[in-house]
């Protein structure tokens, strides 16, 4: 059978296969043609950059919020325990609730057995003014052992820390919002005053300690580092009233995320009392918060892709309208209609694989660099753009994951080679004879 040949020197079989060389070097001409030559190049540069700016914008706001989700996840369970056991209220023999666990060193043991636990430690806890130098800040006590402490992962190595961990048992060790609010440094003293003092002939007057402050953390999450100081545990026991007892088990799995299915053996291991508090429980309807919002955002910002993507509809409309009578031509000279659409399917893809490619990698860039982006827009704006005391961590936190990448870069696609289908077929199904009439 005898071959066609198409303006340019392009041999065409009558029955090419999809996608044949020639249907993308038609496509590539129309793609190029200035505007007064029929082309759609201003439009085509409309939206590609469209395409692009709105694929990166979306892969940056993902990788921030999924960042800002696992960075507070981590600073949680780096600073935090995994569960608290705690036992419930009892009348004691003067008639008040007691909820003191007074057998704390057998209940960390029966829980260090549980399948999953690393450690289980006992603590006290309290809240107490801290004073020092005139100034003063409400702050939350932890009473630990040194050797619990040291396995606190954002506390034995914090992202800041000064001074000696091995010293604890001869002070208290405070966080960098502490210190900061307090204006004291290494080897200061801190007055801690407690509302749950001693009983004098005059009354309960509130108990008044100071401390030397042996070491100083920072862990990059705003609500510990100005809140938390931790004590020696027996020194606690006694500042607190908690002589022979504590307020509660702390326990670190070896996988955190599995909690859910260990309340149960847990709370068999601490006995009819005992009540399990999970990191899941204290936080898990913020994490569910950013989840939700991260999805909304994602399908608010497809549809600024979708927007931008529109461009390529109206590109390609217009470029059908300038090309009828190269379409009519193409048609007698023996091209299926199936050929015409894939030219003018290629010509529309491409814009959206151009600006898909393109968003990807300034996408990419911004997330991957956007610390120091931070830092610039703070150096020109002369001021602070993330505030940690709302959003908790101390800088904008970033995590690429490629199948957040790879979502987003199916979404786009998606979007460009579903609207460029209809021009397209448009363009195939007009009627050489009517597009050749007025020639």
């Amino acid at each position: 059978m005898a071959r066609l040949t198409v303006p340019g020197s392009v041999a065409v079989s009558p029955n090419p296969a999809p996608f044949a060389a020639f249907e993308w070097i038609i496509a590539w001409r129309y793609l190029r043609a200035r505007r007064k030559e029929g082309g759609i190049s201003v439009i085509a540069w409309y939206a590609l950059i469209g395409v692009m700016l709105g694929v990166g914008t979306l892969i940056v706001v993902q990788a921030v919020m999924i960042g800002f989700r696992e960075e507070f996840t981590e600073r949680i369970l780096g600073a935090n325990a995994h569960a608290s056991i705690y036992y419930t209220a009892e009348m004691d023999e003067f008639g008040n609730r007691d909820r003191q666990v007074r057998d704390y060193d057998d209940l960390a043991g029966r829980l260090a057995e549980v399948d999953g636990v690393d450690r289980a430690t006992p603590l006290v806890k309290g809240q107490v003014m801290a004073s020092a130098g005139g100034r003063a800040a409400g702050v939350e006590v932890y009473g630990t052992r040194l050797e619990d402490l040291q396995q606190v992962p954002l506390i034995a190595d914090p992202e800041t820390g000064w001074g000696d961990l091995e010293r604890f048992d001869e002070g208290i060790a405070i966080g960098t919002g502490v210190a900061r609010e307090l204006g004291v440094a290494l080897g200061d003293v801190v007055t801690l005053i407690s509302p749950e003092g001693m009983d004098t002939p005059f009354g309960t007057q509130p108990r008044l300690n100071d401390y030397e402050v042996v070491f100083i953390f920072g862990v990059g999450r705003f609500d510990i580092d100005r809140t938390r100081v931790y004590m020696p545990f027996t020194e606690a026991q006694a500042y607190f009233n908690r002589e022979g007892s504590a307020d509660e088990v702390e326990v670190m799995l070896s996988d955190p995320s599995g909690v859910d299915d260990l309340v149960w053996p847990l709370t068999e291991a601490a006995g009819p009392r005992g009540q399990v508090w999970t990191w899941k429980n204290a936080n898990g309807a913020f994490l569910s918060a950013l989840d939700v919002e991260r999805r909304v955002m994602f399908i608010i910002l497809s549809l600024v892709v979708l927007i931008a993507a529109l461009n390529i509809i109206s590109g390609l409309v217009m470029l059908v309208k300038n090309k009828g009578r190269d379409i009519g031509i193409l048609r007698t000279m023996g091209l299926s209609r199936a050929s015409i659409m894939r030219v003018f399917f290629i010509c529309g893809a491409s814009i959206g694989v151009a600006g898909t490619v393109l968003g990807v990698v300034l996408g990419c860039l911004f997330a991957a660099n956007i610390q120091e982006i931070q830092a610039l827009v703070e150096w020109v704006a002369g001021g602070s753009v993330w505030n940690p005391e709302v959003r908790f961590l101390t800088e904008i936190p970033a995590r690429l994951r490629f199948l957040d990448v790879l979502a987003v870069v199916v979404m786009a696609l998606g979007l460009s080679f579903v609207i460029t289908i209809p021009p397209a077929r448009n363009a195939a199904r007009m009627n050489p004879v009517e597009a050749l009439r007025y020639e």
